[in-house]
C-alpha cells in the first residue's frame, strides 16, 4: 500500500479521535510542531528513519521528548507509526489531517504571497473577502515572495488566485493578442 493512502487512512482516524474528544485544532497544531521539530532536528530526523534502530529505542526517545508536551490522541499515533515502522508518512499525515479538518470545520488554508510583509488588518481582509468566495472560513498564511513586484497571490488547496502585477501584465498581454 502507498504511502500516501497508508497517511490518509491514518490522518482520518486520528481525526475521528480528535472529533470525538473536541480537540481538532489542538491536535493539528501539535502535529504541526512535531514534524516542525522532526524536520528541523536533522540527527532525530537520521535516527527515526534508520532502519538498523528498533522501535522500542526509537519510542523511548520520542517519550523523553513529545510525551507530556502532545495530548493522547498524537502520542498514540507516533507510537503506532514507529510499530508499523511508517515514521516517514509523518510529514503527510499532517497534511491530510489538516484537510480533513478543514473541510469538516468548514475552513481552508490560504498561502498568501506577497512581496512585503502583510499587516494582521490586510490580512483579515483577505480572510473576509476569500472567504465570501469560497464560503469558507479562510485561515491565512503569508509568505514573502521578493520575486513579485506588486500584488498578491492567493492559493486556496490547488487554486491560485493571481492579483500580482506580473499575472496582470501576463493577462493583459494575452488580450491584446
Amino acid at each position: 500500500m502507498s504511502d500516501i493512502v497508508v497517511a490518509k487512512r491514518y490522518a482520518k482516524a486520528l481525526f475521528e479521535v480528535a472529533q470525538e474528544k473536541g480537540i481538532i485544532s489542538g491536535v493539528e497544531e501539535e502535529l504541526k510542531s512535531v514534524v516542525g521539530a522532526i524536520r528541523d532536528n536533522a540527527d532525530l530526523q537520521k535516527f527515526l528513519n534508520h532502519p538498523n534502530i528498533g522501535a522500542s529505542v526509537k519510542k523511548d526517545l520520542l517519550k523523553q521528548i513529545f510525551e507530556g508536551n502532545v495530548s493522547e490522541p498524537v502520542w498514540n499515533t507516533l507510537q503506532i507509526l514507529i510499530d508499523k515502522g511508517r515514521e516517514g508518512v509523518l510529514a503527510q499525515l499532517v497534511t491530510d489531517y489538516v484537510k480533513i479538518a478543514n473541510e469538516a470545520l468548514g475552513q481552508a488554508s490560504a498561502t498568501v504571497y506577497a512581496p512585503f510583509a502583510i499587516s494582521e488588518a490586510q490580512q483579515a481582509e483577505i480572510a473576509a473577502q476569500f472567504g465570501k468566495l469560497t464560503n469558507k472560513t479562510i485561515r491565512v498564511q503569508t509568505v514573502i515572495e521578493p520575486k513579485l513586484l506588486g500584488g498578491i497571490q492567493v492559493r486556496i488547496g490547488d487554486r491560485l488566485y493571481d492579483g500580482s502585477l506580473a499575472g496582470r501584465l501576463n493577462r493583459l498581454a494575452s488580450s491584446l493578442k
